[in-house]
């Protein structure tokens, strides 16, 4: 079978019996990076008898069907990411997509996340959420992308750069306005372990100076979207660019209408209804 394998943000009592088990016992060990590896499996006291092979974002297009075919040929093969759950923005969804394809079984030992514990340690709605990954290197691309999700109603959760942090920080108070309130979390489950809460003009103030470690930020929805529910001008603006970039209209309003916290088939009738006038 394939197991991924979630492992410690940073603190190392956070791996669980179940990861310590699976490691020692794999015939197989896939690691995002084997040094970081060999040293939590050194510090845990885990004797490991499986060979540890490098599989990360370069390589694994290549690896997956290696490790599928030491599943099919009756061996158990461990996936690790360098922190936290395999496949959330790491390394992992190839190889249990192709598992699944293949009819590999796989499983999960389920373990910390940077996505949940910071929605968890924002103090902000987690009934819904998005997780959006890591924020766009370039000034442009980031732009677009809060300018899509400034009305969505849902929390939203991203990963960024120290070095990058105030700028994003900036963006996300053009767009999404200065009064929204957020969350910078930096260095989760670490002894520096940190968290900043206030609106976003605040935190990109505050991020102006030197912030260092790995960053999470989370974002209130926009919460005049989530409670009045209504259709406003710049959700149909943005459904009327996608059609004329040649998207089927009942296409465009699902996606937008994702992007917003709102109902598909609400957003298309506003669109229709608008374009009858």
């Amino acid at each position: 079978m394939i197991i991924l394998a979630g492992t410690p943000l940073g603190n190392d009592d956070d791996a669980s019996p179940r990861l310590r088990s699976v490691l020692a016992s794999a015939d197989v060990i896939a690691a995002e990076d084997t040094r970081r590896l060999l040293n939590l499996v050194g510090r845990l006291g885990v004797e490991i008898h499986a060979p540890v092979v490098a599989y990360h974002d370069h390589n694994e297009v290549q690896k997956a069907p290696d490790l599928i075919a030491a599943a099919k040929a009756g061996k158990t093969v461990v996936m690790v990411s360098d922190a936290g759950m395999p496949s959330v923005s790491d390394p992992g969804y190839r190889l249990a997509a192709l598992a699944a394809q293949e009819g590999v079984e796989l499983t999960v030992v389920p373990g910390p996340s940077a996505v949940l514990t910071a929605l968890a340690i924002s103090g902000l709605a987690s009934d819904r959420f998005a997780f959006e990954g890591f924020v766009p290197r370039k000034e442009g691309e980031r732009r677009q992308i809060f300018h899509q999700l400034r009305h969505d109603g849902r929390t939203l959760i991203f990963f960024e750069s120290p070095r990058r942090l105030a700028e994003t920080l900036v963006d996300m108070a053009t767009e999404f306005g200065a009064d929204r309130q957020a969350a910078v979390a930096r260095e989760l489950t670490k002894t520096f372990e940190e968290v900043q809460r206030g609106c976003l003009g605040e935190l990109a103030q505050w991020a102006q100076q030197d912030v260092k470690g790995e960053i999470s930020i989370v974002v209130e929805g926009d919460s005049q979207s989530a409670q009045s529910g209504t259709v406003g001008q710049d959700v149909i603006d943005d459904v009327r660019e996608l059609v004329d970039l040649g998207v089927r209209l009942k296409d465009a309003a699902g996606y937008v209408a994702g992007r917003s916290g709102l109902r598909k088939n609400q957003v298309y009738q506003a669109v229709v209804a608008l374009s009858a006038e």
